[in-house]
């Protein structure tokens, strides 16, 4: 059952199962919290509340921000957090990975972990060399530049193809057909494009004041750097000593979690029994 939790300047749809310590799910830019329903479940029955939302401008939640920054969406995440009752786990894809990283270094006693998918959370500079000798990396670049500038649903979902290679997990055509309905709607793909141009300069900067455990979850075909396990260690590295880890997920491109739920919820669930319950 869809909730909403309004805010100043809009709604922030999510919905809530299982019973236990809260975990908030936050899907990456031009996706919705459906990508998370097999890692949901499998959190919830492994013993927690899990809180599964819609990024602002995405899903259900409402469009007509000011804003689109990954500072925006922390505030969204903590407001999420407190009206739910925390402290909570994060996790966060992509461009809510480095609003994962946002919300724990604002407020700590909220948020006591941290799990970050595939995440832009450190000022990102394009490989010209990878882009001349390392073939998917090259397609995934021209097609997120294509996608941001154009704001085009067709240029996304050649994306998704490319970020999705090999396995593909049971509905993911329908999810993708949902996608495409969902971001031809008036001014989704204008959120899109805010939320690619949005520089993740303000995630990078508060990597050292991170105060709880964090886990960075990489897939060894993501698309997205040319390089996916050394963008994975150099988040891990600007984070405080002794809390950072990195797990990569053999054969996963930026959607783990969609590709390998089973995997991704092992590792999630393995993280918080011994980075936080430990």
């Amino acid at each position: 059952m869809t909730e909403f939790l309004k805010t100043d300047d809009g709604q922030i749809a999510y919905d809530v199962t299982g019973e236990g310590p809260l975990i908030v799910l936050a899907h990456g830019m031009g996706d919705n919290r459906a990508a998370y329903r097999e890692v949901a479940a499998r959190l919830a029955d492994a013993g927690f509340r899990v809180a599964n939302t819609d990024l602002r401008g995405h899903g259900e939640s409402s469009t007509g921000w000011t804003s689109y920054t990954r500072t925006d969406v922390a505030a969204d995440l903590l407001a999420l957090v407190r009206h739910l009752g925390g402290p909570a786990v994060i996790v966060g894809h992509s461009f809510a990975g480095g609003a994962a990283t946002i919300a724990a270094a604002r407020e700590p006693e909220l948020v006591s972990a941290i799990v970050e998918i595939s995440p832009f959370t450190r000022a990102q500079k394009i490989d010209l060399g990878a882009l001349v000798s390392h073939a998917r990396y090259r397609k995934g670049m021209a097609l997120l530049m294509g996608t941001g500038l154009l704001r085009s649903v067709g240029l996304w979902k050649r994306y998704l193809d490319h970020a999705c290679p090999g396995l593909r997990p049971a509905g993911f055509a329908d999810h993708v057909a949902a996608l495409d309905a969902d971001l031809r709607r008036p001014g989704r793909m204008a959120v899109v494009s805010r939320m690619g141009m949005s520089a993740p300069a303000d995630a990078g900067a508060v990597l050292t004041d991170i105060q709880c455990p964090a886990l960075v979850i990489g897939g060894t075909l993501d698309p997205d750097w040319a390089d996916p396990r050394a963008e994975g260690e150099g988040i891990v590295a600007e984070m405080p000593a002794g809390l950072g880890r990195l797990e990569m997920i053999e054969g996963a491109g930026h959607y783990a979690h969609v590709q390998f739920p089973a995997e991704v919820a092992a590792a999630v669930l393995a993280f918080l029994k011994v980075g936080v319950r430990g």
